[in-house]
Parts: structure tokens; C-alpha cells; sequence
């Protein structure tokens, strides 16, 4: 055999197992997220023992008394399964979010929660609630429940669309400037949060408090049927975005003379990060660090190659969030812990040490 066909031999082999590789990852996600799913639907205050567990999904095996299967039934499909297809939408939308935005900007810090981008849907969101009490009150008809994320879409564009204008200079975005204006367009948006608390009455104050600590409690069907269309989309742009935010890496220029068509690719990428974490925030609240702790732990291992990081942060985002909520309704039963603390308390100290390796080019 010749070099030149061993040489091309070998080319073929390599991306075969390339794509082997991807899949094998993907499956193990999948298979993990699975079991997590299987464990968070028997734990709760209203548990579901696994013997129990067939009947209740409605399979011809296993047995039960009729009271208990009633009982069961009712737990599962009204209750938990709702709240685990809710996390696990949440967790790959905050997830894909955030490694989106760690591509367009280059910027390992990125996180949709950090820099201002959920609390700007999160005040939309809460400025809806508010007004549509109002408007409800003077029998003029409540806001529509669809319009929720439409709103909290609209905020996460304002916010995202901003801070890109801040941060980026001919062409160059500053990481200083990033994390800066980050942090006043998340206090400005937190003083319209307060505000709005301030106005409120007894009832909108609770829903404001959701948005403020994040929550699944309120999932339902519907709201899962609502929120999973902005799930699809971000598996379908996956494939047209992540060559291009590769190649932006080696910057902007660069990448235009490779071919990538930049001005779009970072339109595009700005209203899919706006539009994924508007729909999180919309059901969810402000859940924050997830966007910055999953994509990091996937880079270290999987490298940086947005194709399988994308699709891979959206597993491991939704198996973190199951894991995340089970603990939520567990630790302090029958109350419940908001989810927002719970990722704080595990994603702050993260992200401390992400900023101290990251600190001679953030140039803090």
C-alpha cells in the first residue's frame, strides 16, 4: 500500500471516530440524564416507591391497591412528571445559553444570570405579573399565560443586546469591560425588580419573590408545552452556529476571512441566548450559574468544538437542574428550598476559582 492511500486511510478513520467519540457522549448524557429522571420521580414529599411505580405509569405489570394507585397517578402525572420535563427544558436552556454566550464573547466568565441577561427577563416577567394584575383588576382581562415568555424574551434581548454594545469596541470585546457592565446592567435591572416589589401587593409580591429566588413549584403541562418549541430551536441552530463560534475565537477578522458571515452569526447568537433564557426565566425565575458551570466542566473534557459542546451542555444542564430540584424538595420537606440558592451556594465558589485562573487575562 502506498503512503499516499495509508494517509488517506487514516483521514477516514479519524473522523469516523470522531463522530464515535460524540455519540458515545451524548449517549452516556442521555442514559444519565434517564436514571435521573427515574430517581427524581420517586422522591419527594409524596414519594412513589419503584414497586409502585409501573401501575402508576400505567403498565401491565405490577400491583397495587386501588387507593395507593389512585393516589399515585395523581402525584405522578400532575406533579412530578410535569416539574422534571419543566428542569430538565430549564437546566439545557440555561446550559446552552450559557456556552453560547461564551463563544460570542470569548469569555469563559459568561453566564446569562451573572451579566444581567436573566434579570432583565426576570423584570419583564415580573413587570407583566404586575401590570396584568392591574389590568385584570380593572376587568379589562388577565395577561395570557404565552405572553409570559414573550416578555421575558424581550427583556433578555434588551439586556444581552446592551451589553454587547458595552463590552465590544472596533470590533474587540474587553472581558473587564464584560464583567463590569454585566454587573450595572444586573443592578439596574435588580433596582426595577425592587421597585416593582415595592408597588406590588400581598399576592404579586409572591409571584415577584419566584422570580427573584427561581423555583419549578409551579410546573404544569402546559407550561412545559409552552417553553419546550424554544428547546427544539436551540437543538436546530446548533448545527448552523457552532462552526461559526469556533472560528470566532481566533477573532473577528479571521473569521470573517474564513468565510463565516460575522455580523449574523452574533445577531443570531444574541436573540437565541435572549430568546433561551427568556423562556427559562419566564417559568422558572432567576437561576443562576448554571450557564457558567456546565459548559466549563465540558471543555475540560470534551474540548472547546461547539457541535458537541452545545448539544452536551444541554444534558448535563438538565441532569444538573433534576438534581438540583430533587434536592430542593427534599432537604427541608415538605417545604421547599428555591433552586436559585441551591445552584448559588455550589456555582459561586466555582465561579470564584474559574475568575482566579482567568484573572491575568481578565487583567483584574
Amino acid at each position: 500500500m502506498t503512503q499516499d492511500a495509508t494517509a488517506k486511510q487514516r483521514a477516514t478513520r479519524r473522523p469516523l471516530r470522531q463522530i464515535a467519540g460524540r455519540g458515545t457522549v451524548i449517549a452516556v448524557l442521555l442514559l444519565t440524564l434517564l436514571l435521573a429522571a427515574a430517581v427524581a420521580v420517586t422522591i419527594g414529599a409524596a414519594g412513589i416507591p419503584l414497586a409502585r411505580l409501573p401501575a402508576a405509569l400505567g403498565l401491565p405489570f405490577g400491583s397495587t391497591d386501588p387507593a395507593m394507585l389512585q393516589r399515585d397517578t395523581l402525584v405522578l402525572w400532575s406533579v412530578r412528571l410535569p416539574r422534571i420535563a419543566l428542569a430538565i427544558i430549564v437546566g439545557a436552556l440555561l446550559a446552552a445559553s450559557g456556552a453560547v454566550m461564551q463563544g460570542l464573547f470569548r469569555n469563559p466568565l459568561a453566564d446569562p444570570a451573572l451579566v444581567g441577561v436573566s434579570s432583565g427577563g426576570a423584570l419583564a416577567a415580573a413587570g407583566t405579573i404586575v401590570i396584568g394584575d392591574r389590568i385584570a383588576a380593572q376587568g379589562k382581562g388577565a395577561v395570557a399565560l404565552e405572553f409570559l415568555p414573550f416578555a421575558a424574551f424581550l427583556g433578555s434581548l434588551v439586556a444581552t443586546s446592551v451589553l454587547y454594545r458595552v463590552a465590544t469596541r472596533e470590533h474587540r470585546t474587553s472581558i473587564a469591560v464584560f464583567l463590569l457592565g454585566g454587573l450595572a446592567i444586573a443592578a439596574l435591572t435588580n433596582a426595577g425588580i425592587g421597585l416593582l416589589v415595592f408597588i406590588a401587593d400581598d399576592r404579586q409580591l409572591r409571584d415577584v419573590t419566584f422570580w427573584l429566588l427561581g423555583s419549578l413549584s409551579g410546573a404544569t403541562w402546559a407550561k412545559v408545552m409552552i417553553v419546550a418549541p424554544f428547546l427544539a430551536a436551540m437543538l436546530a441552530a446548533t448545527p448552523l452556529i457552532a462552526r461559526g463560534l469556533d472560528l470566532l475565537v481566533l477573532g473577528e477578522t479571521e473569521a470573517y476571512h474564513m468565510g463565516i458571515q460575522v455580523e449574523r452569526l452574533k445577531k443570531t447568537a444574541i436573540v437565541l441566548v435572549a430568546a433561551m433564557t427568556g423562556a427559562a426565566v419566564a417559568f422558572a425565575g432567576v437561576i443562576g450559574f448554571v450557564g457558567i458551570v456546565v459548559p466549563h466542566i465540558l471543555r475540560l473534557v470534551l474540548g472547546p468544538g461547539h457541535r458537541l459542546l452545545l448539544p452536551a451542555s444541554a444534558c448535563l444542564g438538565a441532569i444538573l437542574m433534576i438534581a438540583a430540584d430533587t434536592c430542593a424538595r427534599t432537604i427541608a420537606a415538605p417545604a421547599e428550598v428555591p433552586i436559585g440558592i441551591l445552584t448559588a451556594l455550589v456555582g459561586a465558589p466555582f465561579f470564584l476559582g474559574v475568575l482566579l485562573r482567568q484573572r491575568a487575562l481578565a487583567g483584574l
